[in-house]
């Protein structure tokens, strides 16, 4: 990964099972930048709850948040760890 890489989790809270294909089709997008990913469904609310821990450009993560964030249902937030990490 880049030294310029942030580390993120978007957390989402999915309320509308209708964009489920579209919250994948934009995770598919930025796979590259994905290292983890952990979806817990909420049945007896009717959610599904998902975090995508991400090591990437900061750009990149607020463009996925933000894009998720749009879709109809789906409520999308970053988390940014303080600091790049060097490996």
């Amino acid at each position: 990964m880049e030294n310029n890489n942030r580390v993120a989790t978007v957390a989402m809270i999915i309320d509308d099972s209708s964009c489920i294909e579209q919250v994948n089709d934009l995770l598919h997008e930025y796979s590259r930048y994905i290292i983890g990913r952990m979806g817990v469904p909420y049945r007896e609310k009717g959610l599904n709850i998902i975090n995508v821990v991400l090591d990437a450009p900061a750009d990149a993560i607020s463009a996925l948040s933000g894009k998720l964030g749009r879709l109809q249902g789906v409520t999308a937030k970053a988390v940014y760890a303080k600091q790049a990490q060097n490996a």
